[in-house]
């Protein structure tokens, strides 16, 4: 079936969208043997157990490809490409928790087809990562 991408091209401040998910030990051991990141906090139990989390945690990185996969398929959506993102990692996330990523829309440029986002990531009611990004939606780069 071929299927027509829709590329939107106007935006409301205050529009939300997002994403739900559970990240596994075999989600983050997936990820540690793609990124190479074999940090033993992510890894090693035992390494895990002696640090302050008391056990292995998902990847800060992982935890924020979340924010990513809201931004490429619901808000913006298809057709938006990074420009600028910060991160702020408040608490760590453990195999197992349950997590919301979050974006909402704080300024579009309709003209420049640039877009500004309040990102963040929650474990039930706790902030675990804040942040912000800027997109530009790709046919205005044409």
């Amino acid at each position: 079936m071929n299927t027509a991408i829709v590329e939107r091209s106007s935006f409301n401040v205050g529009e939300q969208a997002s994403l739900e998910k559970t990240f596994t030990q075999a989600d983050v051991d997936a990820f540690s043997a793609i990124s190479g990141d074999l940090n033993p906090v992510h890894v090693n139990e035992a390494y895990a157990r002696s640090t302050r989390f008391g056990a292995r945690i998902v990847h800060g990185s992982l935890v924020a490809s979340l924010i990513s996969a809201v931004l490429g398929t619901r808000l913006p959506g298809p057709g938006a490409i990074f420009a600028r993102q910060s991160l702020k990692f408040r608490a760590p996330v453990y195999p197992g928790d349950h997590l919301k990523a979050v974006v909402t829309v704080t300024e579009w440029d309709a003209t420049k087809g640039r877009i500004a986002l309040n990102t963040e990531v929650l474990k039930g009611e706790v902030a675990v990562l804040t942040g912000d990004a800027n997109l530009v939606m790709s046919a205005f780069l044409k």
